[in-house]
């Protein structure tokens, strides 16, 4: 196995055995019911951070009719120019998570010194909401936010989709699907430990089984909460899980990142590869020794520290193309 950076493993060992919980059909609900109840959940007027930000939430019809996605908004004070949009959707393996709990630390480690807005995605989960619900959530928001870039005071020529863990999987599968449908052309995509393959059996899934933070155990119970009778088919749709997908072509720019030391290793590194092999543009970086959330768990490490460098200088490098 891969050794952790030390700062990282000293994180993890002092998070316990929250760290090293695994997620099991057993405890989905009890997983959610506890994630629903400690995940903060800023209120719009705490977002707002005494006036340093504009936020709102907007409701958007979604396309199968059954109600509505929110987008909850967020912006510098008094920017008037038209700024570059980073469109977000958050993680939680499909099955936590909500698109307020992200924000503080967009706003701050972005919004503020690139002079970008943010969209964030309170997407269905699973297993309320199996495949494609999830996606076509992502994909309404994208829309609308297109269509009212100027009321939102966004460049629309300049979007960045982006996601960590499952929100990087739903990043990868809505470029995907944006581009086959023609309906929206981001400049970027921002994969961070993205989820894409839902068949677990690549070397490094088999190699943290058991050690990672997010192991193979429960990438299972998470694939299968989403794609319930699906789980595994052979002819799974990439919008569902990206790996499966055969042309990486026309796709926006890539970041990809992922750690030495967690699950989602190999299919992070095949994803990039396939991307440039199809004649795109993926930047990957493998962080040594980090394991899955190395920078929520470890935030003040220097390897995190360093990832936040290399992602900022991309999203730089992108938006002002």
């Amino acid at each position: 196995m891969p050794p952790l950076d030390p700062q990282v493993r000293a994180a993890v060992v002092a998070a316990g055995e929250r760290a090293r919980e695994v997620l099991t059909p057993q405890c989905l609900t009890a997983w959610q019911e506890r994630d629903a109840a400690a995940r903060p959940r800023p209120t719009l007027d705490r977002l707002r951070d005494g006036g340093r930000f504009e936020v709102e939430e907007v409701r958007v019809a979604r396309a199968d009719g059954e109600g509505d996605v929110t987008l909850v908004s967020a912006r510098p004070t008094g920017v008037r120019e038209a700024l570059p949009l980073l469109y977000y959707l958050h993680g939680g393996g499909m099955v936590t998570g909500n698109a307020w709990s992200v924000l503080p630390r967009l706003l701050r480690a972005w919004a503020l010194p690139l002079r970008l807005a943010v969209v964030s995605v309170e997407y269905r989960l699973a297993p309320r909401t199996r495949f494609p619900g999830a996606v076509e959530d992502c994909h309404a928001g994208l829309l609308w936010a297109a269509e009212h870039a100027d009321a939102l005071g966004v460049d629309a020529r300049r979007v960045v989709i982006g996601g960590k863990s499952a929100g990087g999987g739903l990043a990868a599968a809505l470029a995907l699907l944006a581009r086959d449908r023609g309906t929206a052309a981001p400049v970027g995509q921002l994969l961070l430990s993205p989820m894409l393959d839902d068949r677990g059996d690549t070397f490094s899934g088999h190699q943290m089984a058991g050690h990672d933070t997010w192991d193979r155990t429960s990438n299972a119970t998470a694939w299968q909460a989403l794609l319930g009778d699906r789980y595994g088919a052979a002819d799974l749709s990439p919008y569902a899980a990206p790996a499966r997908a055969t042309d990486l072509s026309r796709l926006p720019a890539a970041y990809v990142d992922v750690g030495s030391a967690e699950t989602f290793r190999d299919e992070a590194v095949a994803y990039a590869n396939a991307i440039w092999q199809a004649g795109g543009e993926a930047e990957l970086h493998v962080w040594p020794g980090a394991c899955h959330g190395f920078d929520t768990i470890a935030p003040h490490a220097a390897l995190t520290h360093d990832a936040h460098n290399a992602r900022t200088h991309w999203l730089r490098r992108v938006l002002q193309r």
